[in-house]
This record gives C-alpha cells, sequence and structure tokens, in this order.
C-alpha cells in the first residue's frame, strides 16, 4: 500500500517561507512523477509543482513560478516544496501526489496516489 504524508505546514506571514514534506512508503521514486497540488477554501484543488521520476523536468503554476521549488531526497524517499516569498493567496490545504510513469514525464493531472494534505495559512 503506497502512503504518502505531508509535513510541514503551518502559520506564516506574507512574505516568510515554508518547506513542506512528503515522506513515501513503497513509492520507488525512479518509477513516479512526483507532485504538489493545493486546495484553497471554497475552491478547487490545483496543480502547484511536479518533477519527472528522473528529475531532469519540472513544471510549475504560474502563480506560485520563481516563488517555490520542487525537490527530492531519494535516500530518505521525501519530496520537497521550498515557498518563499509567500502571499496570503497561496493559503490552502498543500497536497502531496505520486504517478507511475512509463516516460520521463511531468504530468499535471491523473495522480495515482495522494497524500491527506497539510495545512498552510499566510497572514497579510
Amino acid at each position: 500500500q503506497v502512503q504518502l504524508v505531508e509535513s510541514g505546514g503551518g502559520l506564516v506571514q506574507a512574505g516568510g517561507s515554508l518547506r513542506l514534506s512528503c515522506a513515501a512508503s513503497r513509492v520507488t521514486f525512479s518509477n513516479y512523477a512526483m507532485a504538489w497540488f493545493r486546495q484553497a477554501p471554497g475552491k478547487e484543488r490545483e496543480f502547484v509543482a511536479v518533477r519527472s521520476k528522473s528529475g531532469g523536468s519540472t513544471s510549475y503554476a504560474d502563480s506560485v513560478k520563481g516563488r517555490f521549488t520542487i525537490s527530492k531526497d531519494s535516500a530518505k524517499n521525501t519530496m520537497y516544496l521550498q515557498m518563499n516569498s509567500l502571499k496570503p493567496e497561496d493559503t490552502a490545504v498543500y497536497y502531496c501526489a505520486a504517478k507511475y510513469t512509463y516516460y520521463d514525464v511531468a504530468p499535471r493531472d491523473a495522480m495515482d496516489y495522494w497524500g491527506k494534505g497539510t495545512l498552510v495559512t499566510v497572514s497579510s
């Protein structure tokens, strides 16, 4: 059973930084694209960032490009989302997701597995 567990959320002031973590069990990073999504109150879940299984390709939502960075530590089987210059509109529950990919692609949807999320609140 694949398990993804997010951590690192919390309350931060606008302009601050947070680093989210996603600990993966029974997921071999070399076989899976890994991604972050978020869902703000009253809104649909949206794509944030994705990393292909090799790490050779990454993609970001326009709203976070230049501020957020996705990375992973294969030795720890953990993925990260470094979030800088946070804005109140970044307030959301952030979800980690994984998708098995045969090719080295960075998909933005149709994930196979999801974590339960971690809440990020950015105060103005």
